[in-house]
């Protein structure tokens, strides 16, 4: 397992006492971007005498990806489970992945569907591909399956899809390593999504399991940081569509998606710098 923190806050506590609750749990990396909070060194050392978790100190920000990718490296195992270090595992839930995953040999990767406080689920649970008729489906608020986010009831159990939210992933690691682990080419945000595609490029499946649900934050090292975060989130939009979208190849509709992308940013920015 791989947890990755940068002044993600108090948190973290939670989600470890969670996660080393669970009886399939053989490690966990806790890779810390630089935090300069304390929380990552003070929770490690907490729990010292639990020979599982293990402290990866990063003497700079490396970006989401990147430090996913440090630990990535360093884990043992035959499945990785990435998680933000603002969820809570409810008990059972790694058990009842692992077993959805299993049941599919070319299946890539799971997920679950991540929830707020008061149990509303995130549509970035459950998406399409951000192509850029989707995008500007949803930039327009149209109604029906035209936007990113997947229409309809959640499922009750588990269903193929595009892509599932980055603040949980667990993957066979014959999957992680035949598509190299994460784009490190991207900072914060997008690279779950730009990983759900490699995956599926290369003939795997991605799994959404809708009887797992996980609490999420939403984001403790974000909500300090609104304009960096927004600059990247941008940014990573900018990569996967020069990726992946077939729109990208006429340059006149590459230029427009750029200048629209980064008017987005800007005419948003005063809100951002004010929410610091």
């Amino acid at each position: 397992m791989i947890i990755v923190t940068a002044d993600s806050g108090e948190s973290l506590a939670g989600c470890l006492q969670r996660v080393l609750a669970e009886p399939e749990v053989s490690e966990v990396w806790l890779v810390d971007n630089a935090s300069s909070d304390g929380v990552p060194q003070r929770e490690a050392a907490a729990r010292q005498s639990d020979g599982r978790l293990q402290l990866l100190q990063q003497t700079r920000n490396l970006g989401f990806g990147a430090a996913v990718n440090r630990g990535a490296m360093r884990a043992g195992g035959t499945h990785l489970l990435i998680l933000n270090p603002d969820c809570l595992l409810a008990a059972g839930s790694l058990g009842q992945l692992l077993a959805s995953l299993q049941r599919d040999p070319r299946a890539g990767l799971v997920g679950a569907v991540v929830c707020d406080a008061e149990g509303r689920p995130d549509p970035a649970s459950r998406r399409h591909d951000p192509l850029l008729r989707r995008a500007l489906a949803t930039l327009l608020r149209l109604h029906g399956d035209a936007g990113v986010a997947v229409a309809g009831a959640w499922p009750p159990e588990r269903v193929v899809c595009d892509a599932v939210s980055g603040a949980l992933m667990l993957l066979p690691r014959r999957a992680w390593l035949a598509v190299g682990g994460f784009d490190e080419g991207y900072f914060l945000h997008c690279e779950d999504l730009d990983l759900c595609r490699r995956l599926r490029d290369a003939g795997y499946r991605v799994w959404l399991d809708g009887a797992v649900r996980v609490e999420h934050g939403k984001g403790g090292s974000s909500r300090h940081r609104p304009v960096f975060v927004s600059w990247h989130k941008h940014r990573g939009m900018w990569r996967w569509f020069r990726r992946f979208d077939p729109a990208a190849r006429r340059p006149w509709l590459a230029g427009l998606v750029w200048c629209g992308l980064w008017a987005h940013f800007l005419v948003g920015l005063p809100v951002r710098w004010l929410s610091r």
